[in-house]
């Protein structure tokens, strides 16, 4: 007869119950851990960074984020009234934009502070800087990152950097692309771009409305412009 294999329940009860194959395990585990020393320590740092970024990015950085919405509330208040020295800087009591974004740098509440930092600068016609901040913000949202986008426009067309305002507008305008604003974002960039003297560029900034954008504002002003400017190329 064939003699019957040990079932796996049958070697899982010699451990429990042999202490020489208890023996044994431990010494085929000291063994694997004494060949592998290095994977296994890669392995065990791999897993206590694992830990210690998660506890540090769910306990410190909300905890900085949560101090940081509480701090920019004045400064945001200053921002809506036009106060725009305070806004950013501070009033001695409060902090600006500018130390939310120092103090605070990894959290989402320094994110925004750039982009309020950057329509501050451009509010002073600090375009450089507006440029700068702006360029430093970024969101999933589709209307305040299509709005930075347009806002690094015209810092850009103040700059005179009419070739590089087209493209901001343009990037704001086919960022999740929708009636509400992106024909008003096309129509600056077509108008950057004849300034920089792309007027091919500017006319398919007039077309995608008028093939896109069927009855929106500026269809009609659009239809007006791109015959206007074929009528330059002939």
């Amino acid at each position: 007869m064939t003699k019957k294999k040990k079932s796996t329940e049958d070697h899982d009860h010699d451990l429990f119950e042999n202490p020489e194959a208890i023996a044994e395990q431990f010494s085929r585990t000291e063994q694997f851990i004494e060949k592998n020393k290095t994977l296994v320590s890669v392995v065990a740092g791999i897993i206590v960074v694992a830990i210690v970024g998660y506890m540090f990015s769910n306990y410190y950085i909300q905890g900085q984020n949560d101090n940081a919405q509480r701090d920019m509330f004045q400064a945001v208040y200053y921002f809506e009234a036009d106060s725009l020295g305070k806004a950013l800087n501070g009033d001695g009591n409060n902090y600006g934009f500018l130390e939310i974004i120092s103090e605070y740098g990894m959290t989402d509440a320094a994110n925004l502070a750039n982009y309020y930092a950057g329509a501050t600068y451009l509010k002073l016609g600090d375009f450089e800087n507006a440029v700068r901040y702006l360029s430093a913000f970024s969101a999933s949202d589709y209307i305040i990152q299509a709005r930075a986008y347009s806002l690094i426009g015209d810092a850009q067309m103040e700059l005179g950097n009419y070739a590089e305002a087209a493209a901001q507008y343009e990037k704001a305008a086919d960022y999740n692309a929708n009636k509400q604003f992106s024909p008003t974002y096309l129509v600056k960039a077509a108008i950057a771009n004849e300034q920089a003297g792309n007027l091919n560029s500017a006319k398919d900034n007039y077309q995608t409305i008028v093939d896109d954008f069927y009855g929106v504002v500026e269809y009609q002003e659009s239809v007006k412009q791109l015959a206007r400017l074929e009528g330059l190329a002939n």
